[in-house]
């Protein structure tokens, strides 16, 4: 009992060896630090609030703040202010999507290949996600992560200049190609399609790997040790135990690179060709070129966000669903 009331007594009052008192044992004595210290952290309730305070401040003012004003101005009839004349409220940037085939086919085909590229980054990165989970010896593990991150040290735009370079008449590709003999002449692979999947799966890789190596990481192997035991081949292995089990990494991956891919705009303009123009673009133009077409961008850019984000909703429903069966 002496000895519980002499460690109380260190605790409140913090001295140093040779007992003079330290500043913040000075401090807890202190009467007013008392008093504010009791005020603030009365209840754990009281004591919640007041750590969330900075973070949901954070959320809502720096995040949906600037969301919640483009929807705003998405309803006006002119944005910015002019000096005479007060903003009206309108549906006609929205309906204007809805008349017009010019901006309605970039929208769809911006959809069509976030889908496309999303399933081919998921397929390229989960063999490499589980090879460096299952296959790579755990102290080399953060070596491999180390150098599958050095690309991304860098902006978007030089990685994307760095497709260009690989992609070009004159690229490391055609180059090479044509000293093996396959060609003649150079393939034109830049400002088409292929260039941009290439371009959109380059920079988006990482989102779709991390998610996928944290969710194999932590598949036990004794699982796939029974299995085989009992008589289960590869594939079955695979498609009854790995794939299930590693559902949630695909699910945060597919969701990443699918947003992701949908708001990417420099990459398309350097990569892209008229046949693969997205939506992204189309939104740029009111603001860039239009000038005076604010509201028209911030409705687009509305639909585009309600779409993704309906989309993904969908998507993360049907795998919670389909999870629940997958290993029966």
């Amino acid at each position: 009992m002496a000895q519980a009331e002499t460690q109380r007594a260190d605790l409140q009052e913090p001295s140093t060896p040779d007992g003079r008192m330290t500043f913040w044992g000075a401090l807890m004595r202190n009467g007013v630090y008392q008093s504010v210290s009791t005020t603030l952290f009365k209840s754990q309730r009281r004591q919640f609030w007041i750590l969330a305070s900075v973070p949901l401040f954070w959320i809502f003012f720096a995040n949906l703040g600037p969301i919640l004003e483009m929807f705003w101005i998405g309803f006006l009839d002119s944005y910015p202010p002019k000096v005479g004349h007060e903003p009206q409220f309108t549906l006609a940037n929205w309906a204007a999507f809805f008349q017009d085939r010019v901006f309605i086919i970039p929208f769809f085909r911006t959809l069509a290949f976030s889908f496309i590229f999303t399933a081919i980054t998921l397929l390229i990165t989960y063999p490499v996600a589980y090879f460096l989970a299952k296959h790579v010896s755990r102290k080399n593990q953060l070596l491999f992560l180390l150098l599958l991150l050095i690309p991304f040290w860098v902006g978007e735009i030089v990685r994307t200049y760095a497709i260009m370079i690989l992609l070009g008449n004159n690229g490391a590709v055609n180059l090479a190609l044509k000293s093996l003999g396959l060609i003649d002449r150079p393939i034109p692979f830049m400002y088409t399609g292929f260039s941009l999947g290439v371009g959109i799966i380059y920079l988006t890789a990482l989102y779709m790997l991390l998610p996928l190596y944290s969710a194999l990481e932590k598949l036990p192997d004794n699982y796939l040790e029974a299995a085989a035991d009992l008589g289960a081949g590869a594939w079955t292995r695979f498609r009854r135990i790995t794939l299930p089990l590693s559902r949630e990494g695909i699910a945060s991956g597919c969701t990443l690179v699918f947003l992701i891919s949908t708001g990417y705009y420099a990459t398309p303009v350097l990569l892209g060709g008229p046949r693969s123009t997205v939506f992204a673009e189309t939104i740029a133009g009111f603001f860039h070129v239009a000038g005076d077409q604010w509201p028209m961008g911030a409705a687009f850019s509305s639909i585009m966000l309600i779409a993704t984000l309906g989309v993904t909703g969908l998507f993360l429903k049907l795998m919670g669903r389909d999870g629940k069966g997958m290993m029966r």
